[in-house]
């Protein structure tokens, strides 16, 4: 038998390592060739390494969280005779990729395998559980048992009537804990207040319900897309100066246009208010560079982007992503709203690709109707601004009329909100993108002209 050893491949855009996301196979499972057996996470995308051979893993590199350089050992199959010459050459060739600049430790694999004895020990110097005693008759003044000097001691320690009443200690701890008076719960034949007597209490009495269930605490490892989140929202707060404007728009007509649009769309997709909302926003664009832009903080440089390549903020299962619409200002309403169906499920199922998934230069973040009045969103680094439009609601507003006069009337109301680098935009920059933008969106008439 020979061992083939898998290194962590180099897989391009200068990544030097990588994180372990999820073990699909662990030491002792057999793989066959081509079998998924671990995923892995750059700054990009989750990548899946499957076995180019088949046989036993016999060693794995660390746990889900852990970091991989890359030509670093990643798992080891042990295979039935010689492992194939081009395989080996592969390895040999990801294993000689130069390592990373800031690394000087060479990455090895430890497999932990805990000592039996260990166990045993641990399990010896554990205590056992001690059962709570049941109240047992013992010698003293007549009638008097160990549990009602219990009750009474207990009782000592309580005020008010309810230190007459006969009950366990675990009574009166559970009565106290619900704000009870023991005094006011009917006892027993005996006198005694018992666990039933409570739980009659409490739905007879109405408000003493707890409102829930203690839980266990939980621990839950910071790992995979989750810890990408953690860091680039740290990094985006930590070096952005924001700042936040908010606006209230009337999209009444808005509305109306977006409802005849998909009476009449035929074989189209259906329009939600998002590729309505983007059209204006990139028809506004051009008299605001400034918004569209990136700023490198290491060399101190702004890009001002003549094409809007938007990034959509996307919750999925594992947390949020960002895929971007290429190129949107090009793209008439049905293109965008392909686009935005067609990312968004591509995120949620992982199939969004590497490309997909960066480079946008703005980003739109939309919680639909749980939306929320207003929003405060986070930057998308290293882009200056995100734009965040809030939950439509219907309100009463005077409308002016033809003849001049007012009225009032029920309309569709929603906040926009945009948050901005404060390095590179300027509050009126924002203020006027904004109140542009709004009047495209009250006017949808401008939306639809070419």
């Amino acid at each position: 038998m020979a061992k083939y050893t898998h290194p962590m491949p180099d897989i391009g855009e200068g990544i030097t390592e990588a994180e372990i996301v999820t073990w699909q196979k662990q030491v002792g499972d057999r793989v066959e060739e081509d079998e998924e057996v671990v995923d892995m996470m750059t700054d990009k995308a989750t990548v899946p390494l499957e076995s180019p051979v088949t046989g036993t893993i016999v060693e794995i590199a660390g746990e889900a969280g852990d970091m991989v350089a890359i030509g670093s050992p990643i798992f080891v199959i042990e295979v039935e005779g010689e492992v194939p010459d081009d395989v080996a050459d592969e390895a040999e060739a990801a294993e000689a990729a130069p390592a990373p600049k800031d690394s000087e430790v060479e990455e090895r694999i430890e497999v932990e395998n805990p000592d039996p004895s260990d166990q045993e020990d641990a399990a010896k110097a554990a205590p056992e559980p001690t059962p709570e005693p049941a109240p047992e008759p013992v010698e003293g003044r007549k009638g008097e048992t160990a549990e009602n000097r219990a009750s009474a001691s207990s009782a000592r320690t309580d005020t008010g009537d309810s230190s007459k009443v006969l009950a366990t200690p675990a009574v009166r701890k559970r009565a106290r804990d619900m704000g009870i008076d023991l005094a006011q719960v009917k006892p027993a034949d005996d006198g005694r207040v018992r666990h039933a007597d409570l739980d009659a209490f409490i739905s007879y009495s109405g408000g003493y319900a707890s409102a829930g269930k203690a839980r266990a605490d939980e621990e839950i490892k910071v790992i995979g897309l989750r810890k990408r989140i953690a860091e680039n929202m740290a990094a985006a707060k930590r070096n952005i100066p924001h700042f936040t404007y908010v606006e209230e728009c009337d999209v009444t007509e808005l509305e109306r246009t977006r409802a005849q649009l998909n009476e009449n769309r035929g074989d189209k997709p259906k329009l939600t208010m998002l590729p309505l909302l983007i059209t204006a926003i990139c028809k506004v664009l051009p008299d605001f560079p400034m918004i569209n832009a990136r700023f490198d903080d290491e060399a101190k440089l702004v890009t001002r982007h003549g094409s809007v390549h938007l990034g959509m903020a996307t919750m999925t299962d594992n947390g949020l992503m960002v895929p971007v619409i290429r190129d949107a200002q090009g793209k008439n309403l049905y293109q965008l709203a392909n686009d935005i169906q067609r990312l968004a499920n591509a995120a949620r199922d992982g199939s969004a690709k590497s490309e997909e998934l960066s480079g946008s230069t703005l980003t739109i973040t939309s919680l639909g109707p749980l939306g929320g009045v207003a929003t405060t969103p986070v930057i998308n680094r290293p882009e200056v601004a995100i734009i965040g439009p809030n939950r439509i609601v219907e309100r009463p507003m005077f409308v002016t009329q033809p003849d001049g006069s007012e009225r009032v009337e029920k309309r569709k109301l929603m906040n926009i909100s945009i948050s901005c680098d404060h390095r590179v935009v300027d509050g009126y920059d924002a203020a006027a993108f904004v109140q542009e933008v709004k009047k495209m969106i009250e006017a949808p008439a401008r939306i639809l002209a070419g």
